[in-house]
C-alpha cells in the first residue's frame, strides 16, 4: 500500500533439494502467511539443498519464517540426508536482510524473536549468527556449522556448543542458525575438470579467512561430475563479482584448467550485475539513471488498484480488518488535507498553531494505520497457523490451545489499536470541521464517516476474536475497551454530521 512500509527479505536454506513435493509444502507454508511474498525458489539436487527467497513486512516475514521452519521439521530428517553442501538442520539457516525503511538492528531484533520461537515452539536448538550473534565466535556461520549435524549432535552438551535458544539435545530436524546480515550473493564457478582437489585449492586461495579476497567465503565441491568453486559474496559493494571471477580464473590457469561457466543461486542485487557490466564493457561517463527500468520504477504506483484486487481475491486476507485500518488511514489523510488547506491563511491565523499540530498528528496516525493494514492480516495468519498445529498427543494439544489463545488475544488487540487510532483521527477531523477552512468541510465530513467506519469495522473484528477466548478477564477487558471507543466514535461523528448538515 505504501512505499514507507518497512520491507524485510528472508532467505532460508533447507536441507532438501531432491524431493520437490517437500520443498513445495515448505514454500506453501510461507505463501499462506498474509503479506509474505515468495520471490524465488532454487533446488539443487547435488547439494541436496533448497533456497527460498521471500519478502514482506517484519510481522509477515517473522510468521512466515517460523511456519516454514515448522513445516521443514515435520518433513525433513537429517539422519536420512546426504549432499555436497555442509548442513546441520532441516532448516539450516534463516537470515534476515533489511531492504527498505528498515535497519540491520531491526533485523537483529527480528532474528532473535524468530530464534526464540523456533527454539521454544519447535524444540530445535538455535544458534544466532552474523549481526545477531551473541558471541564473537558465532559471527561466522562456518564456525557454527563445523562438524555439521553429526558433530553438533555429539557435542551439544559441551559449553561451547550450548544453543542460544531451545534444548541442548539434537533431534532429526537438527539445529538451525538464525541471523541478520546485509545482502549476500551465492556465486558458483564451474571448472573444466572433475578434480575437486583443484577447486579446493582455488577456494583456499580466494576466501578471506586464508588471506584471499575480503568479503568472500569459498568452498571447493564436486557437483554433477564437475569441480565447483562455491562462494558467498558477503558484501558485493566492497568485493565485486568480477573480481572474484577473475581471481578464480587466474588461479585455475595455474593448473591448466579453464573456467567453464558461473551461476548465481537465488536473487541478486541489480547493482552487483551493473558493476560487472561496467567493468566488462569499460563504460565511461555512465550513470545508473540511464537505466530504463529504474526510470520506470519512479512512475507513480497503482497501489490502490493492487490492494483492491487483493481484497477481492478469494482468500481470507486481506479482509475486513485490513480494510478498516485503511479506512482509518484515509480518514487521517483527509484530516491532513483539511488542516493543510487552513494553515498559512491570514483568515485562520488564530488557529494556525493548532492546525500545524493537527497536520503533524494526522501524519503520524496515517502512517501507523497504514502499517496496521498489514499487521491485521498477519495477526489473522497467526490465528490460522495456531489452529493448524498438530494435536495428536496431549502435549501437542496443550501447546496448540495455548498458541490459539495467544494468537486470539493478538488478533483482537490489533483491531482495537485500529479503533483507537481511528478515533484519534476522528477527533482531529471534528475540530478541523469546526474551526478550519469551510471549503474543506465536505472533505472533513467524508473523513468523519471513514473514521467511524474504521472504528465500527474494527469493533466487529475485536468481538469475533474475543468470542473464543478462555480467559474471561482478558475478554471482558477487550469488550469494554471497544465498547467505549465505539460509543465515543458514534457521538463525535453524529455531532459533526449534524453540524455539517
Amino acid at each position: 500500500m505504501s512505499s514507507s512500509r518497512p520491507l524485510i527479505e528472508c532467505v532460508p536454506n533447507f536441507s532438501e533439494g531432491r524431493r520437490r513435493e517437500v520443498v513445495d509444502q515448505i514454500v506453501e507454508a510461507v505463501r499462506a502467511v498474509p503479506g509474505a511474498h515468495v520471490l524465488d525458489v532454487e533446488l539443487d539436487a547435488d547439494h541436496n539443498r533448497s533456497v527460498v527467497t521471500f519478502v514482506g513486512t517484519p510481522q509477515a516475514v517473522e510468521e512466515a519464517a517460523y511456519q516454514a521452519a515448522a513445516r521443514a521439521a515435520q518433513l525433513i530428517n537429517l539422519d536420512q540426508h546426504t549432499g555436497q553442501h555442509p548442513r546441520m538442520g532441516a532448516t539450516d539457516v534463516v537470515p534476515f536482510i533489511p531492504l527498505r525503511d528498515a535497519t540491520l538492528d531491526d533485523c537483529v531484533a527480528l532474528a532473535r524473536r524468530v530464534g526464540q520461537r523456533i527454539g521454544e515452539g519447535l524444540g530445535i536448538p538455535v544458534y544466532l549468527y552474523e549481526a545477531a550473534a551473541t558471541r564473537p565466535e558465532r559471527v561466522n556461520l562456518a564456525d557454527i556449522r563445523r562438524g555439521e549435524y553429526e558433530g553438533i549432535r555429539a557435542e551439544i552438551d559441551q559449553p561451547h556448543r550450548a544453543p542460544d535458544f531451545g534444548p541442548r539435545q539434537v533431534g532429526p530436524a537438527g539445529v538451525t542458525a538464525v541471523g541478520a546480515r546485509a545482502p549476500l550473493i551465492a556465486y558458483n564457478i564451474y571448472l573444466g575438470t572433475a578434480d575437486v582437489a583443484i577447486a579446493k585449492k582455488i577456494a583456499r586461495v580466494v576466501r578471506h579467512s586464508n588471506g584471499g579476497l575480503r568479503y568472500v567465503k569459498a568452498l571447493g565441491l564436486e557437483v554433477g561430475g564437475r569441480a565447483q568453486v562455491s562462494m558467498n559474496m558477503t558484501d558485493y559493494t566492497q568485493t565485486a563479482l568480477h573480481r572474484a571471477f577473475e581471481m578464480v580464473r587466474s588461479e585455475a590457469e595455474r593448473y591448466g584448467v579453464a573456467v567453464v561457466e558461473s551461476e548465481i543461486v537465488g536473487l541478486v542485487p541489480q547493482d552487483a550485475l551493473l558493476d560487472a557490466a561496467e567493468h566488462a564493457l569499460r563504460l565511461n561517463r555512465f550513470s545508473r539513471a540511464q537505466i530504463l527500468e529504474r526510470r520506470l520504477a519512479e512512475l507513480p504506483e497503482t497501489s490502490p488498484a493492487g490492494f483492491a484486487e487483493a481484497v477481492a481475491a478469494p482468500t481470507p486476507a486481506p479482509g475486513g480488518g485490513s480494510v478498516a485500518a485503511l479506512a482509518g488511514a484515509l480518514a487521517a489523510g483527509l484530516a491532513s488535507m483539511a488542516a493543510g488547506l487552513t494553515t498559512g491563511r491570514k483568515k485562520y491565523a488564530s488557529v494556525e498553531a493548532e492546525m500545524q499540530a493537527t497536520l503533524q498528528a494526522a501524519g503520524v496516525l496515517r502512517g501507523e494505520l497504514l502499517r496496521m493494514v498489514e499487521e491485521d492480516a498477519a495477526a489473522y495468519g497467526r490465528v490460522m497457523a495456531a489452529y493448524r498445529l498438530p494435536k495428536d498427543t496431549d502435549e501437542q494439544r496443550t501447546r496448540r490451545d495455548e498458541a490459539i489463545q495467544t494468537a486470539l488475544v493478538a488478533a483482537a488487540e490489533s483491531p482495537l489499536a485500529v479503533a483507537e487510532k481511528a478515533l484519534a483521527a476522528l477527533r482531529l477531523l471534528a475540530r478541523v470541521a469546526q474551526v478550519g477552512n469551510p471549503n474543506a468541510s465536505t472533505d472533513a465530513k467524508v473523513g468523519v464517516l471513514m473514521a467511524e467506519a474504521a472504528i465500527r469495522g474494527a469493533a466487529l473484528n475485536v468481538r469475533v476474536n474475543v468470542r473464543d477466548m478462555t480467559d474471561a478477564a482478558t475478554a471482558d477487558r477487550l469488550r469494554q475497551a471497544i465498547v467505549a471507543l465505539e460509543t465515543e466514535g458514534r457521538a463525535v461523528a453524529a455531532a459533526v454530521v449534524e453540524r455539517e448538515a
